[in-house]
């Protein structure tokens, strides 16, 4: 990165608080795919000048594998730790990458007394975009086929499928659906934990059967929203041999690469 990236701990020694805070998550600090996510997220946030911060060491995960696994008690104990880091910095709104991220937050965090206005990164773009702040052109992927694969937690769990879309028609590409796709979408089989562990026996897997799907329509991109879901597709295109030529990306690496940076 040819830029810094402050912490919310430096912007509190210096008296100021910014626009938003960026929360990184487990898969975009650690795994070095989803590394390039966070990377291409924060090219776009300082291209256009959005103040923001990471609580950098202070972050920790925000328990969503442990409560979707069953122990309610180890996600209490991380819940309330971040919670408490949260509003010691009086931090008001979150905008993640991650869709478990975002569910954790946004519908489980106040209930422990975390009130926070938690946005994922596709809605946060969309807003940009919507105030004139962001302005995408799509030349590099003018007419190329994509896929959209909903992630659980942002789609169905959230109700949120306008956002994602909205963005990749700003790529002046041919966005094709999937038969199940919006209300009706398959997993990609990492939610409820399933990321950690190896699969149950079976006749499929999960993602498989999903990649599957998206392969029919030969896109040149399958899009996700979802550093899970990015491991899980990408998983089931080197399956099918099929790497070479077609691509998984996050939105927000393909907006990256519409704009150059």
């Amino acid at each position: 990165m040819d830029f810094n990236i402050k912490t919310m701990a430096e912007y509190a020694a210096e008296g100021k608080a910014p626009e938003v805070l960026f929360w990184v998550g487990c898969a975009g600090s650690f795994d070095d795919r989803a590394k390039k996510i966070t990377k291409a997220f924060c090219k776009i946030l300082n291209k256009i000048n959005v103040e923001f911060a990471v609580l950098g060491q202070e972050e920790s995960c925000t328990g969503d594998p442990a409560k979707r696994a069953g122990n309610e008690f180890v996600f209490q104990m991380m819940a309330l730790t971040n919670i408490e880091v949260l509003n010691a910095y009086e931090v008001k709104k979150i905008v993640t990458a991650c869709p478990h991220c975002f569910n954790t937050l946004k519908n489980e965090y106040p209930s422990l007394g975390g009130h926070f206005d938690v946005v994922h990164h596709t809605q946060f773009l969309k807003t940009l975009m919507e105030e004139g702040r962001l302005k995408i052109e799509g030349g590099a992927f003018r007419g190329k086929k994509i896929t959209f694969h909903d992630p659980c937690y942002l789609g169905r769990a959230n109700d949120e499928y306008e956002a994602p879309r909205m963005l990749l028609e700003k790529l002046d590409a041919e966005l094709v659906e999937m038969k199940r796709c919006k209300t009706n979408g398959l997993c990609c089989g990492a939610g409820g934990a399933q990321m950690f562990k190896e699969p149950e026996k079976g006749n499929k897997d999960i993602n498989i059967e999903r990649t599957e799907e998206a392969l029919s329509f030969q896109p040149k991109v399958i899009a996700t929203g979802c550093p899970f879901c990015n491991t899980m597709m990408t998983d089931g295109v080197k399956h099918f041999n099929k790497n070479e030529e077609v691509a998984v990306k996050d939105i927000v690496e393909l907006l990256a690469e519409a704009e150059d940076l």
